[in-house]
C-alpha cells in the first residue's frame, strides 16, 4: 500500500507538527550576545596593533613569501610529466 500525503505548512507549523521546540527566543538572545561581543572586540582593537600582528616579520615576511612563490613556480615548470600507459 502506498500513501502519499502533501501538506502545505509554514516552517513554524511544520516545527509544531513534528513536536520540535521553539528556539526563536534563544536564537535572538544568542545573536544579540554575539553582536555585543563583536562590537566590544572591535572597539578595543587598534588598527596599528592589527597591522603589526599581520605583518610581524615586516619585509622579511614578504621576501620569504616571494621566495616561496618563485621556488614553487620553478618546481612546477621543471617537473617532467610521466607518459601515460596506453591501453
Amino acid at each position: 500500500m502506498k500513501l502519499r500525503m502533501e501538506m502545505d505548512l509554514t516552517p513554524d507549523e511544520a516545527r509544531r507538527v513534528m513536536g520540535l521546540p521553539d528556539l526563536t527566543a534563544m536564537q535572538s538572545r544568542l545573536v544579540a550576545e554575539f553582536e555585543r561581543r563583536m562590537m566590544a572586540a572591535m572597539e578595543e582593537s587598534e588598527p596599528e596593533a592589527v597591522m603589526k600582528q599581520w605583518f610581524s616579520l615586516g619585509s622579511q615576511g614578504i621576501e620569504q613569501f616571494q621566495k616561496f612563490m618563485w621556488d614553487s613556480a620553478r618546481t612546477a615548470s621543471t617537473r617532467k610529466e610521466t607518459p601515460k600507459a596506453s591501453k
